[in-house]
Order: C-alpha cells, then sequence, then structure tokens
C-alpha cells in the first residue's frame, strides 16, 4: 500500500516529483514544476469529479458520493476527498484497517469496503485519466502514470468486483440526449468524459486547431472549442467523432479485469462517434 501512497503524493505538488519516494520508485528524468502545472492544473486536474460528474466539473454529485463513503462507515470525510492523493492514500488505509482487523467478520466488513472504494472511486475513472497522461504528459509522469495503472490492475485482480457498472457510471446522462451539436449544452457536454466517453484537454484542441489550420482561441475549452465548430463545422466535428473512435478503442484495450468499467466507456465513445456522425450528415452541403 506504500506504493499507492507514495504514487498519490506525486499529484499532489511539483516537489513530490524529486522527493525520495519518487526517486526509489526509478521515475524519470526529474519533472519541473513547469510540467507539474500544465498536467494538473491546466490540463488533467486530478480531481475524481471532473471525470465522473454529470457536469465535467469539479465538486458537486460526484464529490458529495465519495464523502458519503466515509460517512458510511462512520468517518469524518477528509478534505477534498475526490482528490487523486487523498483517493490513493484513503484506499491504502481501508487495506490497513483490513489488515488490522484479521480474519474473522470484521476484517471481511474492511474487505468488503476496501472492494467497493476501488471499484467505485478508483478504477470507474483513474485507467481512463492515465490513459490521458500517458498521452500528453512528459516522460516522468508518462512513468508515473504506468506504474499507477499497473499498480491498480493488480489490485482489481486480487479484489474483483461484482460485474456491476458503478454507480457514478450508471447515473450519468448520455451526449445522445441533445438535440443538436454546437449550443451551448453540447458545449457542456463533449468537454465532459463521463458523458462522451473520452477526455478533451487544451492540447487536443491545439492538436486540433493546427491539424483543421485554424486558429484557436485562448480562455476555457468550451470557448475554445465553439470558435472551432463556428470557423469549420464540419471539420471541427468530424474530427471529434474521429477522437470518439480512437477512444472507443481504447476502451477495448484495457485488461479484462476491468471489462465491466471498460464496457461502459467503450459504449459512450460509441455513442458519441454516432451522435457527431449524424451531426455531420445533418449539416447543408457545400
Amino acid at each position: 500500500m506504500e506504493l499507492l501512497r507514495s504514487l498519490g503524493l506525486i499529484a499532489e505538488n511539483p516537489e513530490s516529483a524529486s522527493a525520495p519516494p519518487a526517486l526509489a520508485l526509478g521515475l524519470g528524468p526529474e519533472a519541473t514544476a513547469a510540467e507539474f502545472t500544465d498536467l494538473f492544473e491546466f490540463q488533467l486536474y486530478p480531481y475524481a469529479s471532473v471525470y465522473l460528474g454529470a457536469e465535467g466539473m469539479m465538486g458537486g454529485e460526484a464529490r458529495d458520493r465519495i464523502a458519503g463513503f466515509w460517512r458510511a462507515l462512520g468517518e469524518t470525510p477528509p478534505p477534498e476527498p475526490d482528490h487523486l492523493t487523498v483517493l490513493l492514500a484513503a484506499y491504502a488505509e481501508l487495506a490497513e484497517r483490513e489488515a488490522q482487523a484479521g480474519a474473522g467478520e470484521a476484517g471481511s466488513r474492511w474487505r468488503h469496503a476496501r472492494t467497493a472504494f476501488l471499484w467505485e472511486h478508483l478504477l470507474s475513472w483513474l485507467p481512463v485519466y492515465l490513459d490521458k497522461v500517458g498521452e500528453i504528459g512528459s516522460t516522468f509522469y508518462g512513468d508515473w502514470g504506468r506504474l499507477l495503472r499497473d499498480a491498480l490492475i493488480e489490485e482489481a485482480k486480487r479484489l474483483p468486483g461484482s460485474g456491476a457498472v458503478p454507480l457514478h457510471l450508471r447515473e450519468a446522462p448520455v451526449l445522445g440526449d441533445l438535440a443538436d451539436a454546437g449550443g451551448k449544452e453540447f458545449l457542456r457536454a463533449i468537454t465532459t468524459p463521463v458523458r462522451v466517453g473520452m477526455i478533451l484537454t487544451r492540447s487536443d484542441l491545439e492538436r486540433c486547431a493546427r491539424g483543421l489550420g485554424l486558429g484557436l482561441r485562448k480562455g476555457e475549452r468550451r470557448y475554445a472549442l465553439q470558435s472551432l465548430i463556428g470557423q469549420a463545422p464540419r471539420e471541427a466535428l468530424e474530427w471529434l467523432a474521429g477522437e470518439a473512435d480512437r477512444w472507443a478503442e481504447a476502451h477495448t484495450k484495457r485488461d479484462l479485469s476491468l471489462s465491466a468499467v471498460s464496457a461502459f466507456w467503450q459504449a459512450r465513445a460509441a455513442t458519441t462517434s454516432s451522435f457527431l456522425r449524424k451531426a455531420v450528415a445533418s449539416l447543408p452541403s457545400g
């Protein structure tokens, strides 16, 4: 469990990248403060609620649900209960309580709690998140993400879930609920990972703009995306559909121990692709 704690610390502040735990894990080359800031403060916020919440923002019902896990155990939720560092430390604590309780009913209860926490609040989003870390992060953070993903897969094999889709995911709306592409609600939805089955970062929009030869508006992702669609509706929506296809394929390639969660994310990405392609087909020709 110390491995997960140490990996969690690296998502907390840039100094963790050069601290003894990171060095002991063999991660490198050492990350810079600028790389930490770009990854965790501008591109991929390390908060579960961003990836599990229906609005794609920090806080809200997703954070409340994680806090509620601790209340159900008769505990006071930690500050920022959905932060990645806090989540991994909390999981390690559950494992330690199970070990302290030993065999018998008490140990069984803690094991049940640990399994529920793993599948509901970690595996429901981290494999997807870590895919994106590997794609846009520096070498240091790419290595960090792979090490964390491997550790989580080992936990998934050690504590197999029930096969049910986590509650966070079951209750999320889909992009296909929208009537059209391009409006404010569409922009909110397409940047909400749990609704569309993919994570769109500022780096992705920069890649889109370069590939299509468009200008990229500065500022929040949704406004930047609105500008891209306004400049070239067909091309931008086709690019988004291609991204959804790419994510759908990636979801099918994860470890089999994550099959129920991966199937959810794959279905969301496929639905998004279908919606976008229908939107493109409905645009006036010429």
